[in-house]
């Protein structure tokens, strides 16, 4: 090399010279260039990987954690669990539950069809899967969340291990530890252990702990002779015993019926039925009686179960505590009142059953509740002959149709809404309709609809005291129509009947009586009408207390005022006619003041008597069911009677019971304010085409007795015609007006166009009569009271002849 210096290279751009870059030691990567904008937000590769890795490690110590702190416990309390103890009023004991109706069996004395079923119901896969499932948990998470109903993600492992080595309660350390004890359990113990386990450790219902103690519960048979059918019953319950229970609530039995094809699908789906087997099968009703202890027999079991279901609906104590024990519930019930009310049924219709010689007989329950009107409490109840006979409580039960005893909402709808006929006369107590049977009703675009009149019966022009009286549906379906279906419903919710009632749906027939509300519901909505209106949701708890300390908090009580007073109490002054003159004469026997009404179901399966002093609500219900299969069935013949109907057994009942739980309590009158123009008669408009004072209206005048003229045969003060039958009191007066009256006067005095005493009925003429002839008695008419200067005369007018 030339020790010479070199030529410079000239830079050809001008620019300064830049230092010539370093070069890289050999052998070594160059670095990574360094990440900018948003890609130094998106985690790199190795990020993820480290970060699952530590998950997974963390995950696994803490379940290595979990597992080896976690232990398996002794079996939990409910073998010596506390009693709950049910109380009267004043303090007397009631009944006890804390006896557990349990016995246990091995897994053989099971039948296989009985164990398939309940594997089919609560865990298919239980002998192919681990203690636990995480999908089936996952799942179970997600469909609650997204309100898809709270639901179970646990095994049958996992169950058995609430069952008997954990409480109830719903809490995450009890959900860790059955995790845990799970997956212990299923190292230590067979399937067929756990499973041995598990169906001697669920609750079925009617205090049954365990498959063998629910199979004589339900059927009394033992659990070895169970059948597909009945086990996939029994299965069907394990989700919801008090309510798939279809004796108990026979409302609930098309879903428990839903739940039953489940299982059998199940059944079939693993190979454990075949599909013939299944089509063959019908569902397997339960017996009656329930198979609880002694304890809870007569009148004990039916409170027992109310207050239960009571304390479920009003959130006051949850199962889960409930079967924890130590309780003691004050009830409202009035123990005197308790046993009148077991005497009166007694007297008045159990004791005049011959269930040996009539069939019928079989067939005849009994349900009441008593409510005390100012503050909703439940006084009394009558569930039935005997808890551990008859398990149904025919007191809280809503499948009988309440026939006309739903009447009277309809007419405080009417009043409070200030409704009118299709004509526009104002609707109160002497409004004329139509009682003519089978009459279509006016004004509905639903459909034709003319209900029949009970036994057929045609009325022609009739006051709504006197439909009231006699119950004539013709009058009250039209009356439902001026009204608004919807707001007789509304009315009916307001005054106090659940708006789930079964068929209380806005049609003219609601005035009939469709609805099932139950005794108990009836009773707190006729509560309400001798509330004045005011109306208090019903209680059966007055305290709850544990380890002597008060510890719940009852729901309020408060009363609101639901209709308006005059609608209530021009609803009471009609149905103290039904007492006095009506179809519910019988209840006179109380001896004090009452308004009520009868009623009877579809094909005479119910008959009603509603009733109230202003002390006390009461409310009788005498149905028809048959034991063996739960079907409704009429009661005709019954007690040797052609038919029962709601003036018989369930008003005598009534009376009796009044009389005796107001014993010794001083005689009150109703205080009633009437709605305007209440006392006042309106009759339809006359046709037009038609002169005062002939005799064209009369030609075969369906009312037997409604009279020509310019008053359609209306009398003020004086009384003309032949009048038989019916029973005026109290002063009428007001003069006469249109056409001129003929005949005798029959019993009674005119002066001064004052007619007093006597009696009077049938056929009156104002203008000229055709001869029409009423009918005496009560179904000629009656008339009571002051009408404030205008009284017809005679009921005749309105009462008219039967065919």
């Amino acid at each position: 090399m030339s020790d010479e210096p070199q030529p410079q290279q000239t830079n050809q751009g001008g620019g300064p010279e830049q230092p010539a870059a370093a070069a890289e030691p050999e052998g070594k990567k160059p670095k990574r260039p360094r990440r900018t904008g948003w890609r130094r937000l998106v985690p790199t590769w190795r990020m993820v990987l480290g970060t699952f890795i530590l998950f997974v490690v963390l995950l696994a110590g803490l379940f290595f954690l979990g597992y080896s702190m976690v232990k398996i416990p002794p079996a939990n309390a409910l073998a010596t669990k506390q009693s709950n103890l049910y109380l009267y009023a004043d303090g007397t004991e009631i009944a006890r539950d804390g006896e557990v109706n349990r016995e246990n069996v091995e897994l053989a004395q099971i039948s296989k069809d009985a164990q398939h079923a309940v594997l089919a119901a609560e865990d298919r896969d239980f002998y192919t899967e681990s203690a636990i499932d995480p999908k089936a948990m996952v799942r179970a998470g997600w469909n609650t969340a997204t309100g898809k109903g709270r639901q179970s993600g646990s095994t049958i492992t996992q169950q058995y291990v609430k069952n008997y080595y954990l409480a109830q309660e719903q809490t995450v350390t009890r959900k860790v530890k059955e995790f845990f004890i799970a997956i212990k359990l299923d190292r230590t113990e067979s399937k067929d252990q756990i499973l041995e386990g598990y169906l001697n450790t669920s609750y079925f219902g009617r205090n049954a702990y365990g498959i063998q103690a629910a199979a004589q519960a339900y059927y009394g048979i033992d659990a070895t002779e169970l059948d597909a059918a009945k086990g996939a019953y029994l299965a069907a319950l394990v989700n919801a015993p008090s309510e798939y229970d279809v004796v108990a609530h026979p409302e609930n039995k098309a879903a428990a019926k839903d739940r039953w094809q489940y299982v059998l699908s199940g059944m079939v789906d693993k190979g454990w039925l075949s599909e013939s087997e299944r089509a063959a099968l019908k569902f397997p009703m339960p017996r009656e009686t329930s198979g609880a202890a002694t304890g809870m027999s007569g009148q004990r079991g039916y409170i027992v179960e109310a207050i239960k279901e009571y304390l479920k609906d009003n959130k006051i104590v949850t199962s889960q505590e409930l079967d924890a024990g130590g309780f003691r519930f004050t009830t409202t019930l009035q123990k005197s009142k308790q046993q009148a009310f077991v005497k009166a049924v007694d007297d008045r219709l159990m004791s005049k059953l011959d269930r040996k010689n009539r069939k019928v007989d079989t067939y005849v329950r009994a349900g009441g509740a008593a409510v005390d009107p100012r503050t909703g409490k439940v006084l009394a109840m009558y569930g039935g002959i005997d808890y551990v006979k008859q398990y149904t409580n025919n007191a809280t039960r809503g499948d009988f149709q309440n026939g006309s005893v739903f009447k009277p909402f309809v007419f405080t709808s009417a009043v409070q809404n200030e409704s009118v006929t299709q004509d526009g006369r104002t609707i109160t107590p002497n409004t004329v309709y139509d009682g003519t049977n089978e009459r279509p009703v006016q004004g509905w675009s639903g459909g034709a609809y003319d209900p029949e009149n009970e036994d057929g019966w045609s009325y022609g022009d009739i006051t709504v005291r006197t439909a009231t009286d006699k119950s004539v549906n013709s009058v009250y379906a039209q009356m439902a129509v001026d009204v608004g279906p919807d707001k007789v419903r509304q009315t009916a919710v307001d005054l106090g009947i659940p708006g789930n009632t079964k068929d209380l749906n806005p049609y003219p027939s609601i005035a009939l009586g469709t609805a099932t509300a139950s005794v108990l519901d009836m009773a707190e909505a006729y509560a309400t009408l001798a509330n004045h209106g005011k109306h208090a949701t019903y209680t059966l708890i007055a305290k709850v207390t544990k380890d002597g300390r008060s510890v719940m908090d009852m729901p309020k009580s408060t009363a609101r005022q639901a209709v308006p007073r005059e609608a209530a109490d021009t609803t009471t002054s009609i149905l103290q006619s039904v007492v006095e003159n009506g179809t519910a004469t019988a209840a006179q026997a109380a001896g004090r003041p009452a308004a009520g009404k009868t009623g009877t179901a579809e094909e005479d399966t119910a008959a009603w008597f509603a009733g109230y002093t202003p002390e006390l609500a009461t409310v009788v219900s005498v149905m028809g069911q048959d034991p063996v299969t739960a079907a409704h069935k009429p009661l005709y013949g019954a007690m040797g009677l052609d038919r029962i109907n709601g003036g018989g057994a369930p008003a005598e009942i009534w009376a009796q019971f009044t009389r005796d739980a107001l014993k010794g309590k001083p005689v009150t009158e109703f205080d009633l304010q009437l709605q305007p123009g209440a006392d006042v008669i309106q009759t339809p408009p006359s046709d037009p085409a038609t002169e005062p004072g002939t005799d064209d209206e009369d030609e075969d005048d369906p009312a037997g007795g409604a009279t020509g003229g310019d008053t359609r045969g209306q009398t003020q003060g004086q009384t003309g015609g032949t009048t038989t039958g019916g029973t005026t009191t109290g002063p009428t007066g007001g003069t006469t007006t249109g056409g001129s009256t003929t005949g005798p006067t029959t019993g009674g005095t005119t002066d001064g166009g004052t007619t007093t005493g006597g009696t009077t009925g049938g056929e009156t003429t104002g203008g000229t009569t055709d001869g029409g002839t009423g009918t005496g008695g009560t179904d000629g008419g009656t008339t009571s009271g002051t009408d404030g200067g205008t009284t017809a005369g005679t009921e005749g007018l309105f009462g008219g002849r039967r065919p």
